[in-house]
């Protein structure tokens, strides 16, 4: 990962890096998201949670432009891309993992690995019969990057395995090793431990951590473990059948009789409020 992006999330903390304003998504008579407002400064883990159907994803979605917001805007780094196609977002710098695994079952781990730098590639086909050097230059480049983060992830003797052979846990952890060779600004991360056992769970928030502290990507987190949340968010927002019912640090938003009544029930969030 480039250094140059951990100094340069130095001089930007506390500056607001991605604002999501009054967005609302419906599909027919379903409105998905409605009238959500997050902001996230530079270098932070900002994490989504609530319950099944809350309307996470979607609003993961509308930021890496899979769909686009019926009303609000989406602003990063200065620039509206609340319209902008998927192609366009990534080119920015916004990379995501996804729910459901999706990497190419009859390819390598290094292979889908260096599909995530293809944003990064500048040489085309034309160029690369005309300028054979520059693009072997560039591919052998692509390539020390992609194995830097098979080393940071630990899976030095699997690059050459088919993923589809690969433990769920270890396709997990290829699926962000490729969201990471996009050199991300901001990650996006949907449920990344979801189906994983305890060991797994740890390593991936240590990898998580890593990416954030080391190199000041700025990560959004949607995780149903709140034991992880807790732990290592700085900002938790709280989204309840499409609209968010609260927002701050984990401390405060534990403490919240919306978000007890939200997960628990209302008969719990009394006996929590009256205890």
């Amino acid at each position: 990962m480039a250094l140059d992006g951990a100094a340069a999330s130095v001089t930007t903390a506390g500056e607001v890096q991605l604002a999501v304003s009054g967005v609302s998504k419906r599909f027919g008579g379903v409105r998905a998201v409605d009238d959500v407002s997050i902001a996230v400064e530079y270098g932070a883990i900002a994490s989504i949670i609530g319950p099944n159907g809350a309307g996470k994803t979607s609003l993961l979605n509308m930021i890496s432009g899979f769909y686009r917001p019926d009303s609000g805007s989406i602003v990063f780094e200065g620039k509206d891309i609340s319209r902008s196609r998927p192609a366009g977002i990534a080119a920015l710098g916004i990379a995501r993992t996804f729910q459901n695994i999706a990497l190419f079952g009859g390819m390598t781990v290094l292979d889908n690995i260096m599909l995530g730098r293809h944003v990064r590639m500048k040489s085309g086909v034309l160029s690369s019969f005309i300028y054979w050097g520059l693009a072997q230059k560039e591919e052998v480049a692509h390539r020390a990057r992609a194995e830097e983060l098979i080393d940071f992830l630990e899976l030095q003797d699997l690059r050459k395995q088919q993923t589809s052979a690969l433990a769920y846990g270890l396709r997990k952890r290829v699926e962000l090793a490729r969201a990471l060779a996009l050199d991300p600004k901001l990650l996006l991360l949907d449920e990344p431990m979801g189906g994983m056992n305890q060991e797994e769970k740890e390593d991936m928030a240590r990898y998580i951590l890593d990416v954030n502290q080391q190199w000041g990507t700025t990560i959004i987190l949607i995780e149903h473990d709140m034991a992880v949340v807790m732990d290592i968010s700085d900002r938790v927002s709280v989204l309840d059948r499409g609209r968010k019912i609260a927002e701050g640090s984990p401390a405060e938003v534990q403490r919240n009789p919306d978000v007890i009544r939200a997960y628990l029930g209302g008969s719990h969030a009394e006996r929590v409020r009256a205890a």
